[in-house]
């Protein structure tokens, strides 16, 4: 009988004595555990040969031991994890009971004002009491903005003014010189991003947030000053003057632009003073303000194409907390100038939201992200997305942002328009821009460009959820791209225009997407796309050739409010580098209804998911009527291509075309994706099945299946018209038909069809019939169909099929039949793929 001690020691009772290992042993054993935790028995015999010191061991002795060891490492593992886990818990409870204070300050300020207001309006009238309203909510923020005589600028004065800031900013994160309200779709938990708030009744628009990262003070810091790294929308920061003060501190002048989101609006810049110290408790604090009122010192004059915006005191304070990492309260507060831009976009530069998922949880995610590349525990997996892929998404970004913007002092020129001015063409031949453009691209065509030209447009879309039209537009690229194009931006102009499009060379077919990375919560992704089949030029229409893309994938998440959705590519070659040319082009579609966003985030791609009638649909009209709250968004579209210089006329026209059909298609899909078009009418069928066509399929799917298989396809199939079909709709297999053509195409599927193929009712006649099959089921179907045509029906062996994004699913059984009209006369083929699952 074997029995396990403390301290590493193992003894038996074997005749009534106790064995105890020696040191030796004991050390021995720690060697070998280190090379293999988990000996198979023939490993342990081989242990005890190979090392003479374990000879006088028993078999069982040396299994026990091992046992042993494998469970105190376990045990010291899961010490240590909740040892991180209490400091975790700790921290936030500190945290949270410092918010709860705060909040208890908030409220009794609010009764204050409450009953100042009652007392003080009692005898006024409605206008009155509004403009005494606004006086007493704002009161709270008089003291932040008062008007002081111009500052000199010496170190004195801007000393002076840092001090100032810094007890600004410093009210605003943890005291209640501004009324925060919980940010609407952020509930604060242990695995939240922290607790995020937005203003009410301020000036101008703020956001504060706070939470706990695993990262010292002193890194988080330099993480967040350097702006450029991680908001997105930040263009440059120059640092123009560095002042050292005399308790330690740092003094900085700084002029930063930033980039304008869409091509409706200017770009901003702010001048900046910034200063970073530490307070008397340890914290690290860093707080900005523009500088406005200084004199006899450096300043920033206006700049052309630049709108001059506001930062009142914002910053970061930053603390330790015990066993590791930091407590961090962010706040921003700007005055973006709203009345700037046309009064559609104003809600952009009004919104507290905005600026909350732009610039607050920004700062924050990008703390999250870089505390668990760093993380000791996270050695592995996909969603680590070390340095070198955030900054192949941080290229992207910036790339479709300057594309957007166009910069002169980039280079970029406009060009004439046509007579229509929805698109709008730039180019640009700057050798900065240029640099890294001359090289070969995919299969060895030769890049001969030295120019490069941008066409870009921005339009109004009407009630139609951003994340679900950009997770359309990202699936089913064949909805909206050009595949000769596509050949086209990718070889980066092979030959001359006899390739370019009016000659629809190659054959497009399909894409697939393969993952390279993604942020923790799973807000953004970075991938390549495949697209298969693609021509670059009319000798590889024999030849079709694979081009390449890569993808930055961000707000597809339905539940976010606010979420800016975007969907930037840039053709690569196959052996793609770090620092191989990238030339971007892509969507933005911003809402300009974030507050009143409340997506469902089961809210599927297909264009008739809800299709429910009577009290059956509760459920489906309960999903849109959460997603018809975003009415409006504006989306920016942005094409770059390069070219050689003497074809820029041919290379602008092509590029105003496809742009102007890219619009087209995008209108398309988003009047077939709204809640609108898909609810016809209360308690009614959802178009496009919602049809009389759709209802007649329905009935002769299930009387053709009856006439062959000699039973019902569903026990409710006696029924017609609406019901029927929505019994179809809602089968638990997967039905799918296909036409009767020398190359068969699905023309129908049912939801749990659409969702096997990965696909929606709008791109389903993209997807041909044996592009589902591997090859094993390719060579099945060819000798089945001939009896299906024959005698009526066949049964199909399991197998694996493909969806339309490449996943592989298998199926059990699978069943196909005729499907006869009125006349008898074969109208498609229908399959039936029974218990079916992705593999």
């Amino acid at each position: 009988m074997a029995m396990s001690c403390k301290d590493g020691k193992l003894g038996n009772m074997d005749n009534g004595k106790y064995v105890r290992y020696t040191p030796e042993q004991v050390e021995a054993l720690e060697r070998l555990y280190h090379d293999c935790p988990k000996p198979s028995s023939i490993r342990r015999q081989q242990l005890i040969r190979e090392c003479p010191i374990l000879s006088n061991i028993e078999l069982k002795q040396i299994k026990v031991w091992f046992q042993n060891r494998r469970c105190r490492e376990k045990q010291r593992k899961e010490a240590s994890r909740l040892q991180a886990v209490n400091r975790k818990l700790t921290a936030m409870n500190k945290l949270l009971m410092e918010e709860n204070e705060r909040l208890q300050k908030q409220v009794s300020h609010l009764v204050c004002e409450n009953g100042y207001f009652r007392q003080h309006t009692q005898n006024t009238t409605l206008a009155t009491k509004d403009t005494s309203c606004e006086s007493v909510v704002t009161s709270g923020q008089h003291h932040l903005t008062p008007q002081h005589p111009p500052r000199d600028a010496s170190p004195a004065g801007l000393l002076s003014i840092a001090e100032e800031s810094l007890a600004e900013f410093l009210s605003k994160a943890t005291g209640t010189a501004v009324e925060w309200v919980q940010m609407p779709g952020m509930k604060p938990g242990p695995d939240s991003i922290g607790i995020v708030a937005i203003s009410h009744g301020c000036t101008g628009v703020a956001a504060r947030a706070c939470g706990l990262v695993g990262l010292e003070p002193t890194r988080v810091a330099e993480i967040l000053k350097d702006r450029p790294s991680w908001y997105r929308d930040c263009r440059a920061v120059d640092v123009l003057n560095v002042l050292p003060t005399t308790n330690g501190g740092t003094i900085e002048l700084l002029y930063m632009q930033l980039y304008a989101p869409t091509t409706l609006a200017p770009a901003r810049d702010l001048w900046l003073l910034r200063y970073t110290s530490v307070l008397d408790d340890g914290s690290l604090v860093v707080c900005e303000r523009s500088l406005k009122n200084t004199q006899n010192g450096p300043s920033m004059p206006p700049v052309q194409h630049f709108v001059r915006a506001e930062m009142l005191p914002s910053g970061y304070l930053i603390r330790p907390c015990e066993g590791g990492g930091s407590i961090i309260h962010i706040v921003d507060h700007m005055d973006l100038e709203p009345w700037s831009v046309p009064e559609v976009l104003r809600p952009l530069y009004e919104s507290s939201t905005v600026l909350a998922q732009k610039t607050t949880m920004a700062a924050l995610r990008q703390l999250r992200q870089i505390a668990q590349e760093v993380s000791p525990s996270n050695v592995t997996g996909w969603g680590r997305r070390p340095a070198a892929l955030r900054a192949l998404s941080q290229r992207l970004s910036r790339g479709f942002n300057e594309a957007v913007n166009g910069f002169t002092d980039e280079g970029w020129s406009m060009m004439g328009n046509d007579g229509l001015d929805d698109v709008s063409i730039l180019v640009n031949s700057s050798p900065e821009k240029l640099m890294g453009l001359n090289l070969s691209f995919a299969n060895g065509f030769p890049a001969v460009s030295n120019a490069v030209l941008c066409a870009k447009a921005s339009m109004l879309l009407q009630n139609v959820p951003p994340a679900i039209l950009l997770r359309f537009l990202r699936e089913h690229r064949s909805e909206w791209a050009d595949n000769n194009i596509d050949a086209y931006s990718a070889a980066a102009v092979k030959v001359g225009p006899c390739s370019l499009p009016g000659s629809r060379v190659g054959v497009f077919g399909g894409q697939v997407i393969l993952p390279l990375a993604h942020t923790i919560e799973h807000e953004e992704f970075l991938e390549v796309i495949k697209l298969e089949g693609v021509g670059y030029a009319p000798e590889d229409t024999m030849i079709p050739r694979d081009i390449f893309m890569l993808q930055l994938c961000s707000g597809v998440d339905e539940n976010a409010v606010g979420t800016c959705a975007e969907l930037i590519f840039a053709p690569i070659d196959a052996s793609f580098a770090d620092d191989a040319p990238l030339l971007p082009s892509g969507f933005r579609i911003i809402p300009l209804d974030s507050g009143k966003e409340a997506s469902s985030p089961n809210r599927t791609l297909d264009l008739a998911s809800a299709l429910e009638i009577g009290l059956a649909g509760n459920r489906a009209s309960k999903d849109h009527s959460a997603i018809s709250g975003c009415m409006r968004s504006v989306m920016t579209i942005a094409f770059e291509f390069a070219f050689e210089s003497h074809m820029q006329e041919h290379v602008a026209s092509m590029a105003r075309q496809y742009v102007r059909s890219i619009i087209s298609s995008v209108q398309r899909v988003a009047i077939a994706l709204s809640p609108s078009h898909l609810g016809s009418h209360a308690g009614g069928l959802r178009t496009p099945l919602g049809t009389p066509e759709a209802q007649t399929l329905a009935r002769w799917i299930c009387q053709s299946y009856r006439c062959y298989m000699g039973v019902e396809l569903h026990k409710f199939t006696s029924q017609g018209g609406e019901t029927l079909l929505k019994t179809l709709w809602h089968h638990s297999d997967a039905l799918m038909c296909c036409s009767l053509k020398a190359l068969p195409v699905f023309t129908f599927a049912n939801q749990a069809g659409l969702d096997m193929l990965e696909t929606t009712l709008v791109a389903l006649q993209d997807i041909t019939l044996e592009k589902i099959f591997d090859e094993h089921g390719r060579k099945a179907l060819c000798s089945e169909f001939p009896q299906i045509m024959q005698q009526g029906f066949a049964y199909l062996q399991s197998g694996i099929c493909l969806s339309s994004m490449g996943r592989p699913v298998s199926y059990e059984r699978a069943v196909a039949w005729k499907v006869l009209n009125e006349e008898e006369n074969a109208h498609c083929i229908c399959f039936m793929f029974m218990n079916w699952s992705f593999v």
